[in-house]
């Protein structure tokens, strides 16, 4: 039965059925589901105000992404009412976004998760909603390791190790196409995401810390790197240098790899019909090295109003309505896709459909999360330098020792006295 939306402008006392309908632009859908959900949600939205939303097309690539919107506000264009902005942006964006507290009331947030509303919230001024949140986990051929006898790997050492013995098994016995590990290569912010979790679970650090020195010039780093490098064109396709997240999991959605680092969203996706891996996948927290612990990168996505939108208080009450925690529920059931919601974590419908939301939410209440906090507006290009210089190892161009040390440099520079 599903739960009715009471609009926040009804609530205002303003009527939802105008003399004429208003028509909103909203960004939203970056991979796998996550446009035909939001074209759902949207739909269900239009039904029940009267009003009509466009659905702007974007780049899938984050970095892309931002750059266009970067472009659209500073130009103060009201092109897009409501924008998808990732969890590293408003801070970035947050002088061209409208205050959500004032168009929607500060118990809005009552019932998120309290560390996301404090990331969006700038200046004392909440410039997103929390959509939804994650965190980078490891994916796995449950078949293929019982058949080959290993249990799920807990260090990177170890998931390299079983990669390689049943890549090469597989292909032995007649499957020259499979793979023992795929992951997010590109020179691009997904990068960033899988090279802070390698760094990190090293004991190497976070690249730069909560008071802003940098700290990536360091032997644990160095050595994560180094490991991360033996990767392609062993247990990995040189492809994987420029694989996303969708690359990634084509690969091993197909039944042509062995692990996969993703986000929760290819669950849904690895257990549909025609899906080749379909009740064969196990989903558990990422390796560590053997100075550190497990660290999931925490992502996630949230939905801000544009100053410049022609109707803020429409497009904040359509924020609202996407945000709500029946969206969130629905949107977990249907494609895996972590509330920002407490309460949804124990809930039996979407247990039942993502079971590992139960054992893994210490991952997702714990993850890792990038420099944007203390490096400031100079975030996009600390991830710019971090993902270049992992991008040059990786392709063999750079040991981790000196890709490290000049990547300190570069950062000092960028940083100057202060961020």
């Amino acid at each position: 039965m599903k739960t009715q939306w009471i609009p926040a402008i009804v609530l205002a006392g303003a009527a939802v059925q105008q003399a004429s309908a208003a028509e909103l632009t909203i960004s939203c859908g970056a991979v796998g589901a996550e446009l035909t959900l939001c074209e759902q949600g949207v739909a269900e939205w239009e039904e029940q105000t009267g009003h009509e939303v466009e659905i702007v097309s974007t780049p899938n690539s984050s970095t892309e992404r931002l750059s266009l919107y970067q472009q659209i506000l500073s130009a103060r264009s009201s092109d897009i009412d409501v924008m998808q902005i990732d969890v590293v942006w408003p801070g970035l964006l947050a002088n061209h976004l409208l205050d959500l507290n004032e168009a929607l009331g500060e118990a809005a947030t009552a019932d998120h998760f309290e560390a996301i509303v404090a990331n969006n919230t700038v200046d004392g001024r909440l410039v997103a909603m929390p959509w939804f949140t994650d965190a980078g986990v490891l994916y796995y051929r449950k078949d293929l390791l019982e058949e080959h006898g290993h249990a799920p790997p807990q260090t990177w050492e170890q998931l390299t190790a079983i990669a390689r013995e049943i890549q090469a098994a597989e292909r032995e016995a007649g499957n020259d196409k499979m793979w023992g590990y795929v992951f997010q290569g590109r020179a691009y912010e997904g990068l960033t995401c899988n090279a802070l979790e390698w760094v990190a679970s090293h004991g190497g650090g976070t690249l730069v810390d909560a008071e802003g020195e940098i700290t990536i010039d360091n032997p644990q780093a160095a050595s994560a790197l180094d490991l991360a490098a033996t990767w392609p064109g062993e247990i990995s396709p040189n492809g994987v240098l420029n694989y996303t997240e969708e690359e990634a999991r084509g690969i091993f959605q197909s039944g042509n790899a062995v692990f996969m680092r993703n986000w929760p969203y290819a669950w849904s996706l690895a257990q549909s019909e025609d899906s080749q891996v379909r009740d064969k996948v196990g989903v558990i927290k990422l390796p560590h090295g053997a100075e550190g612990e497990s660290a999931a990168t925490l992502g996630g996505w949230n939905l801000a109003v544009s100053q410049y939108s022609e109707n803020p208080e429409l497009a904040a009450d359509l924020v609202a309505f996407l945000t709500s925690e029946q969206e969130q529920k629905r949107r977990a059931i249907a494609g895996a896709y972590n509330p920002t919601i407490t309460s949804l974590y124990a809930d039996e419908e979407v247990l039942e459909a993502v079971p590992f939301f139960g054992t893994l939410l210490p991952t997702f209440t714990n993850a890792v999360a990038r420099p944007s906090a203390p490096t400031g507006d100079k975030y996009g290009r600390v991830s710019n330098a971090f993902f270049n210089a992992v991008h040059n190892v990786l392709s063999g161009n750079q040991s981790g020792a000196d890709a490290v040390a000049q990547l300190d440099s570069e950062l000092s520079r960028l940083k100057r006295r202060r961020w």
